[in-house]
């Protein structure tokens, strides 16, 4: 299943590289890394290549989607999206895999 990115977080993707003139072919790359108030975080950003021997592509709306597989046992059906309100403002993440996550919502148990 791998992880989705919504029409909403494609678009603030595609403004961010727009804004910030990344080279032709940056990728988003969503992982997973040690730490946090709930024992794993989420990482976004930007990379310009990737290794097909450990890293699984997706597509959705027009942005390219890397995690590789170490994280991807982690992300697998999550639901990247963006949320833009008068309280806060952000990439967001709805993890079935995650068992408590934080009040900050960066970070999670699994």
């Amino acid at each position: 299943m791998g992880v989705v990115l919504t029409e909403k977080a494609a678009a603030e993707v595609k403004r961010i590289v727009d804004d910030q003139k990344l080279e032709e072919g940056t990728v988003l790359r969503v992982g997973v890394t040690g730490g946090g108030c709930s024992g794993f975080s989420y990482a976004l950003g930007f990379d310009t290549s990737y290794d097909e021997t450990v890293d699984s592509k997706f597509d959705f709306h027009g942005v390219s989607v890397v995690v590789d597989k170490k994280s991807a046992l982690y992300l697998d059906g999550t639901t990247v999206d963006f949320y833009d309100g008068i309280e806060k403002r952000g990439f967001t993440f709805e993890n079935p895999n995650a068992v408590k996550s934080c009040g900050c919502g960066s970070s999670f148990q699994a």
